[in-house]
């Protein structure tokens, strides 16, 4: 309607690095990520991966996996039928190291995921994403609502992966001391503009 959420926004990620989108409360970080995985069709401009316009794309979607600040399940879903939904969509999924991680991270296979905690979801979406195969993964406030041992881990995650097959991660988040030693670069948002993007070590 009236609310202007992001506007004038460009920016350029290159690929095997850790992005953190970095903005307070209210800056338009949720609305930008949610543009650039298809779910919002921005009003004007476009956004590519790898050169593939994202809205309405299902190439281009099979590349990322988005990780929203509550992340949904099918009612009455338990992690293995969400397991098998991903696997339609996402032909690299690794059922077998998503079954690994679940014995590693104490999350039962076939109990109901509505009775999960926040913080127990957060954990499931993460693992779904990482075992996805995705070239490209979206976090919003990911680590928001984790306790520290469970948010050093599933940072230790996404980094291996960043570092060891090259996939490309972009975080938005509300605190810089949460992307400080995780990131290469930063963009800052404030009331739905850039501010600037840095590389970490310079900013």
């Amino acid at each position: 309607d009236k609310i202007e959420a992001v506007s004038d926004v460009s920016l350029s990620i290159e690929q095997g690095q850790v992005f953190g989108l970095l903005g307070t409360n209210g800056a338009g970080k949720s609305t930008l990520l949610r543009m650039m995985a298809g779910v919002l069709k921005p009003e004007e401009g476009e956004i590519l991966i790898d050169g593939e316009a994202v809205w309405d794309c299902v190439e281009a979607k099979q590349k990322f996996f988005y990780i929203s600040d509550e992340q949904y399940f099918f009612p009455n879903a338990t992690p293995l039928d969400m397991a098998a939904f991903y696997k339609t969509l996402y032909p690299a999924f690794n059922e077998k190291r998503f079954r690994k991680f679940l014995v590693k991270f104490t999350l039962q296979k076939d109990r109901k995921i509505q009775t999960f905690s926040k913080g127990m979801k957060k954990q499931l979406s993460i693992l779904f994403g990482i075992c996805s195969g995705v070239e490209y993964l979206f976090c919003d406030e990911t680590f928001d609502g984790l306790d520290p041992v469970i948010r050093l881990a599933a940072r230790k995650l996404i980094a291996d992966e960043v570092s060891g097959r090259g996939m490309t991660a972009l975080i938005s988040s509300h605190n810089l001391r949460e992307l400080e030693d995780l990131c290469d670069h930063v963009a800052i948002l404030h009331e739905g503009r850039l501010l600037m993007t840095r590389e970490m070590d310079n900013l």
